[in-house]
């Protein structure tokens, strides 16, 4: 496909060459299990934080930071190593960052002051954003033409499990055991990825006409950086919502303090579904999937905002909000490996860079208005604008689409 792929129609048949896998389901599984790994370290932060931050002895907002310098890892680290790795073979590159991904969270466990700490949570973010980009060309290169979408989806899912089971039980383990223990288990989960996709992903070829320079020239289509931004300012509404639950469950729906975690498991199961749905979508169409599923976090965010003073009846949208985020989630990823022409490495990678900077955007400016005293209800309706904000970058893209194949048309006619 070319730079600029179809807005209107575009389904996930993304241009990669096709592998065949002894087993499909086993190898789709070990690429999933990196993504469940990857989910249990960066969120499981948040579920520690206090301990951490008594661990190396500092204070919770400042502990928070620890927070911070993972996500600052995954901003860098995704077209850093992407960049270096898109000639070398994909199941090794694979290999390579759930090893170094194994030894960030070693490194985490054994840090013995807070500086150490955050640096050690800054390389384990690096190779976040590289595995997903890789090991979504990966799973779509295996499957038929018309499921791509599904088999990059199922990637995801590994994702949206560790947020149903790996995060809660790491946290518990962090809680019984000590919180270097969660980093410890991180460190194995990594490991088993790392002997599972040894031993089920098949061989997968480099790209060997990549170059710096190609893999650079993704940075000067429009239409990536266009997405790029859809992803920061439109997945930044849900983030808004996520960082703030806790203190809206208990302060303004007036449920107890276990409540809250009733919450968070349905902001999970509503990942998973999410996925789920997200790949039979794109497999019709990645871009209209992106605007239902921006269109519909901005109707749900108002939903939540007028559902929250009514305790429980903010449990079903809570879980509507994380499906329509998920499927916002997966189309990013197939639309930038799309998009990106002959740098799909750099391009896949930097989705989950995205999405950090959605995540420091949303909660920032969701704290924000609860600083000016709008209430803890306000991050809902900044998740509104930003998720509407997405949908109008992404209506650009579609204007500048149509623009570009005109201009294409008249140059050959």
């Amino acid at each position: 496909m070319t730079t600029t792929a179809a807005t209107d129609s575009s389904s996930a048949e993304v241009d990669v060459p096709s592998v065949t896998a002894r087993h499909f389901g086993l190898a789709v599984l070990a690429l999933a299990m990196g993504g469940f790994a990857i989910g249990t370290t960066e969120f499981v932060t948040m579920g520690l934080l206090p301990q951490i931050a008594g661990g190396v002895d500092v204070s919770i907002p400042t502990g928070g930071h620890v927070i911070s310098a993972y996500a600052v890892g995954v901003v860098v680290g995704a077209p850093l190593l992407a960049f270096l790795g898109a000639r070398l073979p994909r199941r090794a590159l694979l290999v390579a960052l759930m090893a170094a991904f194994a030894a960030g969270n070693a490194v985490s466990a054994l840090a013995a002051s807070y500086e150490q700490l955050m640096l050690a949570r800054f390389v384990a973010g690096l190779p976040h954003g590289a595995y997903f980009g890789v090991a979504s060309l990966v799973a779509a290169s295996m499957a038929r033409p018309s499921r791509k979408g599904r088999a990059v989806a199922q990637v995801m899912l590994g994702l949206s499990f560790a947020n149903v089971v790996g995060v809660p039980a790491a946290t518990v383990l962090g809680q019984e055991l000590g919180w270097r223990a969660a980093f410890w288990a991180s460190s194995a989960l990594a490991l088993v990825t790392l002997a599972m996709v040894a031993w089920f992903v098949p061989s997968v070829p480099g790209d060997a006409a990549a170059s710096g320079r190609r893999e650079l020239a993704a940075f000067k289509v429009p239409q990536v950086w266009l997405t790029l931004l859809a992803g920061a300012v439109g997945f930044g509404g849900m983030f808004a919502v996520y960082s703030y639950i806790a203190p809206v469950v208990t302060d303004v729906a007036g449920l107890g303090e276990r409540s809250v975690a009733v919450f968070l498991l349905f902001f999970g199961l509503g990942m998973v579904a999410g996925t789920w749905v997200a790949g039979i979508m794109a497999d019709w169409s990645i871009f209209r999937s992106l605007i239902i599923g921006g269109t519909g976090m901005a109707v749900t965010m108002l939903l939540f905002w007028l559902a929250a003073p009514h305790g429980w009846a903010a449990l079903p949208v809570v879980f509507l909000i994380t499906v329509l985020g998920s499927v916002l989630v997966v189309n990013l990823q197939l639309r930038l490996m799309d998009v990106a022409g002959d740098a799909q490495t750099l391009g896949a990678a930097m989705n989950h860079a995205s999405l950090n900077v959605a995540n420091a955007l949303g909660a920032w400016l969701g704290g924000l208005v609860i600083a000016a005293g709008w209430g803890l209800r306000a991050p809902a309706l900044v998740g509104l604008a930003l998720s509407l904000g997405g949908v109008a970058i992404l209506l650009l893209s579609a204007k500048l689409h149509v623009r570009e194949r005109s201009t294409e048309q008249l140059t050959t006619s």
